[in-house]
This record gives structure tokens, C-alpha cells and sequence, in this order.
């Protein structure tokens, strides 16, 4: 469908990727993989016909249509969210427009026209084309679509020009998906997505028929999606036919193999070589001597993939002590013009927490965040711990630098006397080092940016860190450093985010942001996510019960007198009593199992994930159980 031939991206001296070749297949779902700067994003511009490589080509079969998403966004700021999401339809209207005209004429030209045959043919193509692009279903597909993505339909109405960044990415990205194109390329797509957009997204790229080549740091994103990674690393590219998990295992055992097979051509090279200088210097054995020097010749030594070890490498500075209650919100109230965001919030966070803040996104996770810094006012009561100091970095941190300033301007200008720190020494822990140091913020990449960002964080002492969204832009390496020092960071830490792989074991408290609530959950995103599908099956069972009720005593009122009591009549009663017995025995296993769950510490355990897949084996055989009793009241009557 689509193949990268030899392509080479050179700026001046700097050589980005060379010599590159690989084939995107249909219904491959492909995760390219990469430092910050290998030239991911490059490379999907290149594909995109957005830029051009410096030497190679790109081969698309004909037809081929090719949908981008890059990071930075140009959106039409003059329409409504609705009506700018339908110019993914434009190929739609422009035949609609065509097919009134064509038929304008037919209905008014005589039929011995001699065009009158070829509007006739043409309305017939029209119709057929605007069939194949399913013009009848635009509407509904639209909203289909943006509602999956999080948007609400009181959202349809709105200008465009009213919303953030990561809202106008939901609508080209739903642009695109409306237009189902045979090619998705996708520039961290999960930027600014809640989890449940991410698992929609999920869902729909796993039943999309076309190819996808995506760049996201999101670990399980990649891990459910695709099934194919492209590694980019020191200028070439490294292709496993497997998910983002498993390439990591099989980069590590190919380069296992590799220095064992290596090891053992050495050996042989040096063992032939000895016999060389053995057979060399016999006249009898000079025939000999020249057979192995012409072995030498032909023999290829194996070459080792070169490996890209550098990441970025820090602690945090150690955190002074503040007071048992860091943050405390009682009645806390918040409200943007008739929109209420949050009602009558209590919650409390103390010395040493780490917490995650969760939920969709505009319920008031990051608001909640400004409020304790300070910058959003509120309705209520929001407590400051004492000694408290706190660092914080906002979900654009990055937008904050001054684009003129070079990266060792940018921390030379934030550093204070006495600070102790010399700032080549920390830019180098964050991996800019040489002549990149006196690269401007405004050429800088996303990645980038964020790493200067987090770097000017490290400038003062904090002991409690504020962190909204620190994983957008980060590779999945950086992402995973900076994991290793939070996990490491002796403070209070707020993390708000969206990247379940991230949050998962950081941290030990989960506020969920929904509706103008916040409900704590006592355990990381994991242990979240698992009880949101048992409320999620105890909302279902309760309804399901007072069906089952309601039906019940509409039985009982349209019992008849003169039921025949036959055999058949008996053992549907028989039934009935030991169905009724099995669903007080599965009840009372399911909440001795709850019990035990409830009062577990550790949420990650073998032994909690072995109760939670039998909790779920008994929900499941008490629905069945209902079902059953649910037909045996029907047939008794």
C-alpha cells in the first residue's frame, strides 16, 4: 500500500535518518518508536507529503488517501464545533452541490438534448460515489464520533474559536476518522485525551480496516493498538512485527544473538589466522596458507545494531519537611460563568501522598490544581499546609518560555544566587549538551521544550510538586525517568494525568473529577479502573434486580386459579427453589470476597488479582443465575 524508499533527511552536517526503507501493509497498526529528535515526527511528515526528504521517495499506490495529525494544529477558528467537524465531508458536499445542479437539468431539459444521457449518467455516478462515502449517515456518524472523543451535545453549538488546544486536536482527529482515510498517521494522538476518549480511540483504531503509523509515549496506548514497531536509532530503523512490550524484549535478545554470534566469529577469524602464520612460512603448506587467507577475505564479521543509551538522568532535590496536612478543601466550590465545574468538594492530602487526579477532561482536575497555587479563584474553604512550598508544572509549561532566549539562557535567567547548581551540568542531565545549548526555544521540538521545562523545575527546592500532564511530548524513555525520580522524591506529589501506564504503581490515592464531584479511590489507576468496572456491573445488576421485581409481582397479579399442576409445573418449581438457593450461595461468596479485597493493602498483589478474577467468575455465573430465574417466574407464571 504504501513504501518508504531509501529516504535520508540531512540539516547542514546532521544526518536525521539515512538510507531508511520499509512497506506499511493494509490493517497494520505500527507504533514508531524513538528518542526525542530521532526524527519521528520527520518521518511521518515526509510520509504526509508535508515535507520533502533530502534524498529517496515515497511509493503510494494510486488512491491512496493519507490523513495527518501532526502536534502543532492550524484549526478554522470560524465555525461552530459541529459545523467544523462536517468539513471532514467536503468530497460529500461538493457531489450534493453537483448532483442539485445535474438534476436541475434533467427536470428541465428535453429529454433529446444531447447531454441529456450524460446527466444521467453522471447523477447516477454521483449517487453511487455519495453511497460508497455513506452521505446518508454524515449526521449521526459525526456525532457518533465526537461524543466518543468526549465531547457532550451542548458542546455541538459552541465556536471553535471558544475552545483549547487539546479540544480543537479532538475535532481534527475526528476529522479524520469520519473521513476514513486508507492511511492514518497519528503525532501523539492521546495529548490531551481523557481515558475514556483513549480507550474509545483504542476500540475504533482496532476495528479500523486501513493502515495506522502512530508516535505516542502512551505505553498501553501502543500496547493495544498496534502490532508492528519501527524503531528509529542512531540514523536507521529497526522493524519487529510485534507490539511496543514485546519489541523491547526482542531488541534485547536480537542483540544477545548478535554479540554471541559475534563472540564466536572472532574466535574462528582468529583461530584461521593462527593457522595462516603456522602454514605461511612451509613450503608445503603454502597452497594451504593461501586457501585460508581467501576464506579470511569472504568471511563477513556480524555487525552490532548500535544502541542509543542516552536519556535523561536527575533527582529531585530532597524535599524540606512541611506539615502533616498539605492541602485540605472543605464546601469547595467552582463555577465559569452559569457552568458549574465543582459543587461542595472536600478532599484532603498530606505530608508524603503521592495522588493522582483523574477523570474526563473540563470536570475540574486541572482547575483544582490552579486553585492550590493560587491561580483561580474559588467558593469555600482551601487550607495550606504549613511550610509548604510548591513547584508546579502546568499542562503547557512548555508555551510559557520565551521563544528568543537560547535553552542555556532560559535556565541562567531562572537561577537564583546561592542555588548551587551549575546550569551546563543540569541542561546535560536533561540532554543538552555542545552546540544545543545555545539552540532558541522557538526551534526546539515538543519533547524539548517540555525536558527545559521540567529542567527549570529542578531549580528549586519544593515539597510538594504539582505536575499537569508532564508526559505530553516525552518519549517513553524520558517518561520513564522521570517516573524513577518522582518515585524517588521525598515530598507530597499531585500528578494530573491521562497515561494509565505512567500513573500506574507512582501512585497510592486516586481522586476521580466527575460532575462536579471528586470520590477518592485508595489505590493507583490500576486498582481505579478495577473498581470502576465493579460499580459499573453493580449499576447493572440493580437495575437488572428491580426489573426482575417489577416483573415478579406482574406475575404473581395474573395468576390464574386454575394452573394445572402436572409434573412439568413441579419441576419448574424444583427449579426455581435451587436457583434461588445457587444465587444466596454465589451472593454470599461474592461479599466474603469483597470483604477480603476491602480490607487488602496491597492492591497490586498476586493474591488481590487472583480474588478480583474469581470476583468476577461469580458476578458473571449470577447473572447467569438471574437470567435462568428470571425465564423460570416467566414459564410459572
Amino acid at each position: 500500500m504504501l513504501t518508504v524508499n531509501s529516504v535520508s533527511v540531512k540539516f547542514g552536517a546532521t544526518v536525521l535518518f539515512d538510507n531508511v526503507s520499509f512497506v506499511l501493509n493494509p490493517k497494520e497498526r505500527v507504533g514508531l518508536a524513538g528518542k526525542n529528535g530521532a526524527g519521528k515526527s520527520t518521518l511521518m511528515k515526509i510520509i504526509a507529503d508535508w515535507q520533502s526528504p533530502t534524498t529517496g521517495s515515497i511509493d503510494v499506490a494510486k488512491g491512496t488517501k493519507i490523513c495527518y495529525l501532526p502536534q502543532d494544529l492550524k484549526v478554522n477558528l470560524d465555525k461552530t464545533v459541529l459545523a467544523e467537524t462536517k468539513t471532514a465531508f467536503d468530497e460529500i458536499m461538493r457531489l450534493q452541490k453537483r448532483l442539485e445542479e445535474v438534476t436541475d437539468l434533467i427536470i428541465n431539459t428535453d429529454p433529446n438534448h444531447d447531454k441529456y444521457m450524460d446527466w444521467l449518467v453522471e447523477q447516477s455516478d454521483i449517487m453511487e460515489r455519495m453511497d460508497i462515502l455513506g452521505a446518508e449517515t454524515i449526521e449521526s456518524d459525526t456525532i457518533k464520533v465526537l461524543e466518543g472523543l468526549g465531547f457532550q451535545q451542548t458542546d455541538f453549538d459552541r465556536p471553535t474559536a471558544e475552545l483549547s488546544g487539546g479540544w480543537l486536536m479532538r475535532i481534527e482527529l475526528a476529522k479524520i476518522l469520519l473521513q476514513h482515510p486508507d492511511v492514518i498517521l497519528l503525532d501523539e494522538p492521546t495529548n490531551h485525551l481523557d481515558i475514556e476518549s483513549i480507550q474509545w480511540l483504542e476500540e475504533w483504531l482496532n476495528n479500523y480496516s486501513g493502515v495506522v503509523l502512530m508516535v505516542s509515549h502512551d505505553r498501553t496506548f501502543l500496547n493495544t493498538v498496534t502490532n508492528r514497531t519501527i524503531e528509529i536509532s542512531n540514523q536507521k530503523i529497526y522493524d519487529y512485527k510485534c507490539k511496543y512490550d514485546d519489541y523491547l524484549i526482542e531488541r534485547v535478545t536480537q542483540r544477545e544473538l548478535q554479540l554471541a554470534t559475534q563472540k564466536n566469529q572472532m574466535k574462528e577469524y582468529e583461530r584461521t589466522e593462527a593457522l595462516i602464520d603456522k602454514f605461511r612460512a612451509k613450503a608445503s603448506k603454502a597452497t594451504m596458507a593461501q586457501s585460508l587467507i581467501k576464506k579470511l577475505d569472504r568471511m563477513e564479521v556480524m555487525e552490532i545494531d548500535n544502541e542509543d543509551t542516552s536519556s535523561m538522568k536527575f533527582t529531585f532535590p530532597d524535599a524540606p519537611r512541611s506539615g502533616l496536612n498539605v492541602v485540605e478543601v472543605i464546601d469547595l466550590s467552582k463555577s465559569f460563568g452559569e457552568k458549574n465545574i465543582l459543587n461542595n468538594v472536600n478532599l484532603k492530602i498530606e505530608r508524603g501522598e503521592k495522588v493522582g487526579f483523574v477523570g474526563k477532561n473540563g470536570m475540574g482536575k486541572t482547575t483544582m490544581g490552579k486553585m492550590i497555587v493560587g491561580e483561580e479563584n474559588y467558593e469555600g474553604i482551601l487550607n495550606i499546609g504549613t511550610n509548604v512550598s510548591i513547584g508546579y508544572y502546568a499542562q503547557h509549561q512548555a508555551e510559557k518560555l520565551s521563544n528568543n532566549d537560547t535553552v542555556l539562557e532560559t535556565i541562567e535567567n531562572a537561577m537564583h544566587a546561592g542555588s548551587g547548581m551549575n546550569a551546563r551540568s543540569l541542561l546535560g542531565a536533561f540532554l543538552f549538551s555542545g552546540e544545543n545549548v545555545t539552540k532558541k526555544v522557538k526551534v526546539l521540538s515538543g519533547g524539548e521544550k517540555s525536558r527545559l521545562s521540567l529542567a527549570k523545575l529542578m531549580l528549586e527546592e519544593h515539597n510538594v510538586l504539582i505536575l499537569d500532564e508532564p508526559t505530553n511530548h516525552l518519549d517513553i524513555r524520558s517518561i520513564e525517568v522521570l517516573k524513577d525520580a518522582l518515585e524517588r522524591f521525598t515530598g507530597t506529589i499531585i500528578v494530573i494525568s491521562h497515561d494509565r501506564d505512567f500513573l500506574a504503581n507512582l501512585t497510592s490515592k486516586t481522586f476521580e473529577f466527575l460532575d462536579g464531584n471528586v470520590k477518592e479511590y485508595l489505590g493507583d489507576i490500576n486498582y481505579f479502573l478495577s473498581q470502576k468496572k465493579l460499580d459499573n456491573i453493580r449499576d447493572f445488576e440493580d437495575q437488572m434486580v428491580v426489573n426482575l421485581k417489577a416483573k415478579e409481582k406482574k406475575s404473581k397479579e395474573e395468576k390464574t386459579d386454575n394452573r394445572v399442576d402436572d409434573k412439568a409445573a413441579q419441576q419448574r418449581k424444583k427449579d426455581l427453589e435451587n436457583c434461588e438457593k445457587k444465587i444466596a450461595t454465589t451472593e454470599h461468596a461474592i461479599s466474603v470476597i469483597e470483604s477480603k479485597m476491602g480490607s487488602m493493602a496491597d492492591f497490586n498483589g498476586d493474591e488481590y488479582k487472583k480474588l478480583f478474577a474469581e470476583h468476577q467468575k461469580l458476578k458473571n455465573e449470577l447473572m447467569t443465575l438471574m437470567n435462568n430465574w428470571e425465564d423460570l417466574v416467566s414459564e410459572i407464571g
